[in-house]
C-alpha cells in the first residue's frame, strides 16, 4: 500500500530495501520519525503492535483524522477550491486558532499536495494533483490506520517510552547535512544524541541515513548496509543516483 502524501525524505524508493532487513522476532513496531508513514504502510498486518509517530502536529492531526473520521475529511476537502490564491489563504489559515481539526487537516493536505517537495511552502504551478481520485483511497488507508497508535511526541520520549527487548524501532531522522530541508529542527548535538540513545536500547532498530563520513563514524560498530536510489529530487542529468545507509544493531 502507498502513503497517501509525499514527505520530505519520504521513504517510497527506498522502503523495500528497509523492510527486507525487518527481523521475525518482534512484537511491537515504532516508527519514530514517521513522516508520509512509507514503511508502515508497506508493512502487511499481521497482528504486531503499531506505533507511528512524529512530532509535526499538524501532520499528526491530518493522520489522526484519516484515522477517525475519514469520511468528514473527505467531505471538506470536496468543498475546497485548488487555486494559488487558496493555497496560501489556507497557509495563513493553519497559523491562527478557530479551525477544527477536520478543516485544518484538509488544509494541510492541499499545501502538501500542491508544494515542490511537499514541504507545504510554497505553490508550485506545475503540480495539478488529482484531489478526488486521491480521495478515493482514503477509506483503504483509514481501515490501515485503524490498528495504529499514532503519537505526537519528541523521539526521545518516544524511545524511552517504548523501548523492549521485543520491539523494533524504524528511525529516518533528517539526514545530516540537509537539516535545513526539514521543517524540525535537527542539530549536530541530536545526531550525536541519537547515536548514544540507540546504541544503549534494549530492543532493535534500523535506521536511515545519507551516506556521510560523520554518519559511519558514529555508527562504525554496528550493521551498515550501503543501498543506491534514484534522487527524486533532483533536476536535470546530473547527480540522478543517490547513496544511503541502512544501520542496524542486530
Amino acid at each position: 500500500m502507498n502513503s497517501f502524501i509525499s514527505w520530505v525524505g519520504g521513504k517510497k524508493l527506498l522502503r523495500k530495501y528497509i523492510i527486507n532487513e525487518f527481523p521475525e522476532d518482534y512484537k511491537r513496531y515504532v516508527e519514530v520519525f514517521g513522516g508520509a508513514g512509507w514503511v508502515l504502510f508497506g508493512l502487511e498486518y499481521t497482528g504486531k503492535i503499531e506505533i507511528y509517530n512524529d512530532k509535526n502536529s499538524d501532520l499528526v492531526n491530518m493522520f489522526r483524522c484519516m484515522k477517525y473520521h475519514c469520511m468528514e475529511l473527505q467531505h471538506e476537502l470536496s468543498l475546497l477550491l485548488n487555486s494559488r490564491e487558496q493555497f496560501y489563504c489556507f497557509k495563513e489559515q493553519l497559523q491562527c486558532a478557530g479551525l477544527t481539526d477536520i478543516q485544518r487537516a484538509a488544509r494541510f493536505y492541499i499545501l502538501i499536495k500542491h508544494s515542490f517537495g511537499a514541504k507545504a511552502e510554497s505553490f508550485t504551478a506545475g503540480k495539478q494533483p488529482n484531489i478526488p481520485d486521491a480521495v478515493s483511497a482514503f477509506s483503504a488507508i483509514s481501515k490501515r490506520l485503524s490498528r495504529v497508535m499514532i503519537e505526537n511526541r519528541d523521539y526521545k520520549d518516544i524511545v524511552a517510552s517504548y523501548d523492549k527487548e521485543d520491539t523494533l524501532f524504524y528511525l529516518d531522522p533528517p539526514y545530516y547535512g540537509s537539516e535545513h530541508m526539514y521543517d524540525e529542527r535537527f542539530s549536530d548535538n541530536d545526531h550525536l544524541d541519537l547515536c548514544n540513545i540507540l546504541l544503549d536500547i534494549k530492543g532493535k532498530f534500523i535506521l536511515s541515513y545519507n551516506d556521510d563520513p560523520h554518519i559511519r563514524e558514529l555508527y562504525r560498530e554496528l550493521n551498515i548496509i550501503e543501498v543506491e536510489r534514484q534522487n527524486n529530487l533532483s533536476i536535470g542529468k546530473d547527480n540522478k543516483r543517490y547513496k544511503e545507509l541502512i544501520i542496524k544493531n542486530f
